[in-house]
């Protein structure tokens, strides 16, 4: 078979629960959104899990595409929360196929913290890519429950916990670590495939992993992009930023990722960034919270349905990151396609301003 390019991403659809707990109304420790720039925690209620979860977003996408359940060759899931530790998500949702008798659908779960996701969609892609592809849709499913326990997060790894401990300091410096390692090598790829400089004016728009969407993780990380064009002195980096950021320009990345002083100097220089290509994406991070493999693909959803009448053409930045500092930092490039794979109905399927109005709003979760 023909080797296929510019292979990607079709459709989208999305589920989250229709409860939530709004931050003006939580006022106790046990999901409390406040501090992390959440407007509202979505949570799961007693017949929900990830999945029910799965099986409701994927019937959904096949019905609203009108895909014949038959056509799928690929199903691949990411996810790092286990219901049934006997067996994968992807062996629950094969009953969605059993009516039609597809049983020839290859994939498995991959889980990887947060990045499961992404290695589902890079699994998918790559087979579509392949000559194992046999002509039929790859489809992928991001599902979790982030849950924790009770009480602060924990400094080290406690093995005996089935919940994920974190020392928050330290993921945050792992995530941008990551990023300037992809954002590095990302830029000399480019540059050796295109012959040209790369820089964060060639990206219409940002979208990162978001666990929380505290302000200034999500401004840091975009700004750690302005900061690395500036050392490296590109073009688009006007003279007057360069200048200021030039103080800079000695220290060791560990001692850039807590000056604070270079944080308050990249914010005042490339805000206006911040708000032209990221602030679009936090549409669903901060009224639903934590997503672990559906965090960077809720965001990308965002952007959808927010700019889908002028996405033709447009470059979207992705970096995608996991606990364990595996990361990807890629790029796509929006088509308008034709119906029902166009970006118009990819936004009306989504229907997010809807799913977010109809959601039921608790009034917090008391505990002694």
């Amino acid at each position: 078979m023909e080797e296929l390019k510019d292979v990607g991403i079709l459709a989208m659809g999305i589920y989250f629960p229709p409860t939530c707990v709004q931050q003006s109304n939580d006022r106790r420790k046990r999901c409390r959104p406040s501090g992390l720039g959440q407007d509202c925690m979505s949570f799961c209620s007693e017949v929900e899990d990830v999945i029910s979860m799965s099986l409701t977003v994927t019937a959904s996408l096949l019905q609203k595409y009108k895909v014949d359940p038959e056509l799928i060759g690929l199903l691949e899931v990411g996810s790092e929360t286990v219901i049934d530790k006997s067996k994968s998500i992807k062996t629950w949702l094969m009953q969605i196929f059993e009516e039609s008798g597809n049983t020839d659908i290859e994939g498995v779960d991959s889980s990887n913290a947060c990045y499961g996701g992404t290695a589902a969609l890079l699994n998918c892609v790559n087979w579509v890519e392949s000559k194992s592809w046999d002509g039929r849709y790859g489809l992928v499913v991001c599902t979790d429950n982030a849950v924790y326990a009770e009480g602060p997060a924990r400094p080290r790894p406690d093995l005996a916990s089935e919940y994920p401990v974190v020392d928050g300091k330290l993921s945050q410096t792992c995530c941008l670590m990551a990023l300037d390692s992809c954002y590095r090598q990302f830029c000399a790829k480019y540059e050796k495939l295109v012959g040209e400089q790369f820089s964060l004016s060639d990206a219409d728009y940002c979208v990162f992993h978001s666990p929380y969407n505290k302000a200034c993780l999500c401004k840091r990380v975009s700004l750690n992009f302005f900061f690395n064009d500036s050392m490296r002195n590109c073009s688009s980096v006007d003279n007057d930023a360069k200048e200021k950021l030039l103080p800079f320009a000695n220290l060791t990345s560990e001692e850039s990722y807590q000056s604070r002083d270079l944080e308050k100097t990249s914010q005042q220089v490339a805000k206006h960034l911040y708000d032209l290509k990221v602030q679009l994406s936090t549409l669903l991070p901060k009224q639903i919270g934590n997503m672990y493999t559906a965090s960077l693909y809720a965001a990308l959803a965002s952007v959808i349905y927010n700019k889908h009448n002028s996405l033709a053409s447009q470059r979207i930045i992705m970096f995608s990151y996991g606990s364990g500092l595996t990361s990807t930092l890629f790029s796509l490039r929006l088509h308008e396609g034709q119906h029902p794979f166009s970006l118009a109905n990819i936004a009306f399927v989504l229907d997010v301003r809807a799913k977010l109005e109809s959601r039921h709003a608790s009034t917090g979760i008391a505990k002694n």
